[in-house]
């Protein structure tokens, strides 16, 4: 029996069919929800939630999926199962602001590391895939000493060196991504190299073609295809790679419809790490400023990823996860509050979405703050409670969030 109540009458065992607000409002990102604890309860109060239909009667719906366990020298099989609402991260053994100076060091690190590696396949010498390693593996260390520090990253881009940037932003999230998958440290590992591999094969395409300021013809855009099985012949010649590290490689422009390439591969034939790959490629290409295309804001792509995950073209439950691992409003992105005040997002809140920790840098009457100030939002005391009210672009405002979030301003 369905019927709408009060959320102050939602009770344990009963069945969430609606809610009065988007479920990518809430930490839960699933269409239907069985309230097993009372935190559920509260994380959705939280969340303004007052009404929702449901069913008295529990039912199996949301089910977990289970948590993949893989050795590096077995395949990763891609699975069709629903998982549950996205269970919220184990305690962080480290704290962000701790962590994130190691993070930056690490980012930089394999940023440079890709970078000689790119510059290797285009001079016809071996990758050293030692180097490649150890960095994946010092990034791993970081995802599991805080999950966020090394994800909040992710915002650092440059115009002119988008293809090396790309590559690390790619990695970073696939393994925070594995990480809140459950995925063990040499899964995450094997997900880091392959990932930060991912695009080898654009070594293998003329230059004139890939900093194209314009729409690709259709003939060139079969060259620009090429670069997949370019790099998957690359890392299978010359690296010693396993299979199972070249996936994302191979996989990565590959969709869940069968309407991707190189093979078409429908779901079903795609391994896991590719189907993460598809994801987080599509979102740092998009965020990221291009020859031929602004970078768009985070919760934009995050918007289309999501359309994209219900029109079939990505695995809905790695999206959904994803939206989770990088916040509704990811770190960097440039907010308008309720008040006129304009803030950066400096840290997301996983337990509470809409309320990240943000940093006002103007006031309500559009005045840049000689002193920005940092607020968690999720533990104001004022009456009303500021609230996030628009995502602004940072080109529109004139803020760079990465001088304020680099403390590099005044």
């Amino acid at each position: 029996m369905k019927k709408q109540i009060r959320i102050d009458e939602l009770t344990l065992g009963m069945v969430i069919e609606t809610l009065d607000r988007s479920w990518l409002s809430t930490p839960f990102f699933c269409h239907k929800m069985t309230i097993t604890t009372t935190k559920q309860i509260a994380q959705l109060k939280a969340c303004g939630v007052q009404t929702l239909v449901v069913r008295m009667e529990a039912q199996e719906v949301c089910e977990e999926a289970p948590t993949p366990s893989i050795h590096t020298d077995e395949p990763i099989q891609s699975t069709n199962e629903a998982t549950d609402p996205v269970p919220a991260p184990a305690p962080t053994q480290v704290p962000f602001e701790e962590e994130l100076p190691a993070a930056k060091q690490v980012y930089q690190a394999a940023k440079t590391i890709v970078q000689n590696a790119m510059q290797d396949v285009r001079l016809g010498r071996a990758i050293n895939v030692d180097a490649v390693k150890d960095v994946i593996t010092e990034m791993t260390e970081s995802v599991f000493r805080n999950p966020d520090a090394l994800p909040s990253l992710s915002r650092l881009k440059q115009f002119d060196e988008y293809t090396f940037y790309h590559s690390v932003n790619t990695a970073l999230l696939a393994m925070s991504l594995g990480r809140s998958l459950g995925f063990d440290h040499s899964m995450i590992h094997l997900a880091g190299v392959g990932t930060l591999l991912h695009d080898i094969g654009k070594m293998k395409v003329p230059l004139e073609l890939l900093n194209k300021p314009g729409r690709f013809e259709p003939h060139e855009m079969e060259i620009i295809k090429q670069h997949v099985l370019r790099g998957v012949e690359v890392l299978s010649h010359q690296t010693g790679l396993g299979d199972t590290y070249i996936q994302p490689a191979l996989e990565h422009h590959e969709r869940v419809n069968g309407a991707g390439y190189p093979h078409n591969r429908a779901h079903q034939d795609i391994s896991q790490v590719g189907l993460i790959t598809a994801v987080v490629d599509i979102y740092d290409a998009m965020t990221s400023d291009r020859c031929y295309h602004k970078g768009k804001p985070a919760h934009e792509v995050l918007q289309l990823l999501y359309r994209l995950s219900l029109e079939g073209h990505l695995d809905p439950t790695l999206v959904q996860r994803f939206i989770q691992v990088v916040g509704v409003y990811p770190v960097g992105s440039v907010v308008e509050f309720n008040t006129g005040e304009t803030g950066i997002v400096k840290r997301i809140n996983h337990d509470a979405p809409l309320a990240p920790v943000v940093l006002f840098v103007k006031s309500a009457g559009n005045t840049l703050l000689s002193h920005p100030q940092e607020e968690d939002l999720a533990q104001q005391t004022k009456t009303p409670p500021r609230s996030i009210k628009a995502v602004l672009h940072p080109h529109q405002t004139g803020i760079d969030p990465t001088l304020y979030l680099d403390k590099k301003a005044a």
